[in-house]
């Protein structure tokens, strides 16, 4: 009977074991069923996703407040076609016959009735500019003479400047590749140019912005808030990363092989020179400087926060409504703050942090394994400053948009290309981007402006006068 006991009891250890073992089992699996849920669930709203990956469902970024009527709103300044009081050709329809008798009217006098204009394109063609010089004998010292070719004008035949600022702007600004730039030409005007042609052009543009690109540097560290970011691009086959220092004014793009410290120490970077607000993603390497005051985009937030809405999180419900509640209004009144929203912010996180589960051990080495939830709150709490900056101080705006703005079109180069083929060839994008983008914001015609580049030795301009 005792053997019959000592082995029953033996059954329930081994069972009770086996149990623990397989509740341990369920919790792993349910973590990671999590995960992937939230993975195959993540969008653009609620990921750092971009919104390309949407389809046909996005969503705007922030819950519209109103329902205002449809269309351009009052005060929107629109650019319809209008008429022009000099068109450069008018064409008169006469009076032919009479539509009703069928009378001859060619001698009837007649006057204006109705004038209608069409905007069109001419037949585009080349303009081919022949230059001479000539030669001849000095009376006085019977010494031979030879007129000289305007600068610029080195070859028997060559592609002028504007045909050089064309190219540069259609392969870089609008990211048609080699090949079929030189398609363009040939259905265009007749003369498919070499793809060396293209490359040698931005060659020759990169090297004449360099000191526009130092002006444009210059102009970012007299600012008042730079917004920085860094997009991957692939190099040679290798992911190399764009980094972007941008403001409402203008943009500065440069290529470094690593995301953080090092790119954002290296010469390049202007983040260890800039003694303003710095606004960025989170990202913990921009925290290093000490230099800048710190700003935390509150787009990027507001994703991590419905993100976890959607996986019934309270707190995260309850920061949302409060960060939109202080951006709604800041817009409102511009020039008033609330000495509560730390409190409350303070209040929201203590919440949290009885909501989320402590971090736990994974292994038997390695950082501790937190969740999604409780990362995100660990990084409000410590930069509490950086995320609340946009609540009290006017200068500095709510999301890092203008950046991402300003580092997006590299993304549709690589849709359109694939990659770079070099790392220089990379830093030409990077430069000539950079500087049209100036050029854009500060409303500049962007061919008048190239074309006259490529006539100059060194482009160097103030853009802000």
């Amino acid at each position: 009977m005792q053997d019959k006991t000592a082995e029953i009891e033996q059954i329930i250890e081994r069972q009770a074991l086996e149990i623990k073992e397989l509740k341990e089992q369920i919790v792993i699996l349910l973590v990671e069923i999590k995960e992937l849920k939230a993975r195959l669930n993540s969008n653009s709203n609620n990921s750092s996703k971009p919104p390309s990956s949407d389809g046909y469902q996005k969503k705007p970024a922030f819950p519209k407040t109103g329902n205002g009527k449809k269309g351009g709103q009052t005060g929107h300044i629109g650019n319809t076609l209008k008429q022009i009081s000099n068109p450069d050709e008018t064409i008169v329809q006469p009076l032919c016959t009479c539509t009703k008798c069928g009378e001859n009217l060619g001698s009837v006098k007649s006057e204006l009735s109705e004038k209608r204009q069409v905007f069109e394109l001419p037949q585009p063609r080349l303009l081919v500019i022949e230059y001479q010089t000539l030669k001849g004998i000095c009376p006085n010292c019977g010494d031979k003479q030879y007129s000289n070719f305007p600068d610029g004008v080195n070859a028997p035949v060559q592609y002028g400047n504007g045909v050089k600022a064309l190219t540069t702007l259609l392969n870089v600004v609008y990211k048609i590749p080699f090949k079929k730039v030189r398609f363009l030409f040939g259905d265009l005007f007749h003369y498919q140019l070499n793809e060396s042609t293209v490359i040698t052009n931005n060659e020759s543009c990169y090297v004449k912005l360099e000191m526009a690109e130092n002006n444009i540097r210059e102009q970012i560290l007299e600012s008042i808030v730079v917004h920085f970011d860094e997009s991957g691009v692939r190099v040679g086959g290798r992911l190399n990363w764009l980094h972007t220092a941008t403001t409402v004014l203008f943009t500065y793009l440069w290529v470094h092989i690593n995301r953080g410290r090092k790119a954002l120490d290296s010469p390049k970077s202007i983040i260890g020179d800039f003694n303003g607000w710095a606004m960025h993603d989170c990202w913990s390497s921009y925290f290093g400087y000490s230099n800048v005051k710190h700003a935390v985009c509150g787009a990027h937030i507001l994703r991590e926060l419905e993100a976890l809405i959607e996986e019934k999180s309270l707190w995260a419900g309850e920061f949302k409504f409060f960060l939109l509640e202080i951006y709604h209004f800041r817009k409102r009144h511009p020039y008033e703050s609330k000495t509560k929203w730390k409190t409350e912010f303070d209040r929201i996180c203590e919440r949290a942090d009885i909501e989320e589960p402590p971090a736990r051990i994974s292994g038997n080495r390695g950082r501790k394994k937190r969740t999604k939830g409780r990362n995100l709150l660990e990084r409000l709490i410590k930069h509490k400053e950086a995320v609340l900056a946009f609540a009290y101080n006017v200068e500095v705006p709510f999301t890092n948009n203008q950046a991402e703005r300003d580092i997006r079109p590299v993304k549709v180069k690589q849709k359109v290309s694939g990659c770079f083929r070099t790392f220089h060839g990379a830093e030409v994008y990077a430069r000539i981007e950079g500087y049209v983008s100036t050029l854009r914001k500060n409303r500049f015609d962007i061919f008048k402006e190239l074309t006259n580049d490529f006539n100059s030795t060194n482009v160097d301009f103030n853009l802000s006068t």
